[in-house]
């Protein structure tokens, strides 16, 4: 196939991208606090990469509970919407378009960036046994352990989809094209999802069907709010994440899920893969039964290539990329997959926390 299939058009949900290479969430830490503000120089940061098909933001509080980094921006204050705001004139100015990505952390977190200094909360009280990003006086990023968690009240749990539903009618005063449930990497709606970290007894445990109710749930509540082609979600149903598995039925779990998801008519579909020394790599047979199941768009995400990338797309397995790392490094990424031009070095000192070092003078293509 023709590589020139990446830089083809694709219609997601209530817009076209004019290309297939998304930008994948990363986290960089860089709001203000107190109040977890963006800021002036993430605003030209995201315009510098919108030539991306699609850009997804960096992971946003749904609420102040749901804080599980120092640094990491929220979407559920006036003054969090009014710096956002600033961000998607500076995406849609420049051409691009742009999603909000929205989570909840649950037990990753720490009681010092807690609401009163509570515990997080979580599907169970169950410690993640992983660590967190904090800062420390000079306003440095540093390393702490996450704290115990408290299992959430059942009757605690509507308040967490109302807090998503809310957040999503926040992205749309805010100018976002869409919003993306963060349902990966560990984070409280997988964590629902996962036997390791649901131990409930109530209807939100034991069975797929309930564990999986949370999420659906706020799928609903989201789509009620603004509408199912706003909306899309990043999963990673099959490995190890923060130390939690997705059980020892992941597959069959996951095609559970994303049968349910395809009757919302959600837009979009985010598979984060695993991309580490020793991480199992989707089998073509799941693929195929993901994409039997969804007929929406399907991202793929996690250590590709262009290569993987228009092999998949080609086989109808994904529709898109989104790239992670590269984008950090350049901003004019499309560009130089395009003209197969080399590639800017990454700075892993300067991914968290931190100015504009590493964030926004990255170079680009004379």
């Amino acid at each position: 196939m023709s590589q020139e299939k990446l830089f083809t058009p694709l219609k997601v949900g209530a817009f076209t991208a004019p290309n297939r290479i998304f930008m994948a969430p990363l986290t960089r830490l860089r709001s203000i606090e107190p109040g977890d503000i963006p800021t002036p120089l993430m605003v030209e940061y995201y315009r510098q990469r919108a030539s991306a098909g699609l850009i997804i933001s960096e992971a946003t509080q749904i609420s102040a509970q749901a804080k599980g980094y120092a640094g990491a921006p929220g979407l559920h204050s006036p003054e969090q919407v009014a710096a956002w705001k600033k961000i998607t004139a500076g995406v849609h100015d420049a051409g691009g378009h742009i999603a909000v990505q929205l989570w909840h952390t649950g037990r990753i977190s720490h009681t010092s960036i807690q609401p009163g200094g509570k515990a997080p909360v979580a599907p169970s009280a169950i410690s993640a046994g992983t660590r967190t990003s904090l800062r420390d006086e000079n306003g440095r990023a540093i390393r702490e352990n996450t704290s115990m968690p408290r299992a959430l009240e059942t009757d605690e749990i509507p308040g967490i989809v109302n807090d998503f539903r809310h957040a999503v009618a926040n992205a749309r005063e805010a100018g976002f094209d869409m919003a993306e449930l963060h349902s990966a990497h560990g984070y409280l709606l997988h964590q629902f999802l996962s036997p390791d970290a649901n131990h409930r007894t109530d209807q939100y445990g034991g069975s797929v069907e309930n564990r999986a109710r949370l999420v659906l749930d706020v799928v609903d509540a989201v789509c009620d709010e603004w509408a199912p082609e706003r909306i899309g979600i990043r999963l990673s149903p099959i490995g190890t994440f923060q130390n939690m598995t997705n059980g020892s039925d992941e597959e069959a779990d996951a095609l559970y899920l994303i049968e349910q998801l395809d009757k919302r008519g959600i837009a979009y579909l985010h598979l984060s893969e695993p991309d580490w020394a020793g991480g199992k790599p989707y089998s073509e047979e799941f693929r195929r039964k993901v994409r039997a199941r969804f007929s929406g768009v399907i991202i793929g995400a996690g250590a590709y290539t262009t290569e993987k990338a228009e092999d998949l797309i080609e086989k109808g397995l994904i529709d898109a990329v989104a790239f992670g790392r590269d984008y950090i490094s350049n901003p004019d990424l499309v560009a130089r997959l395009k003209q197969k031009a080399a590639l800017n070095p990454q700075h892993p000192d300067t991914f968290y926390g931190g100015g504009e070092q590493g964030y926004t003078d990255y170079p680009f293509l004379v």
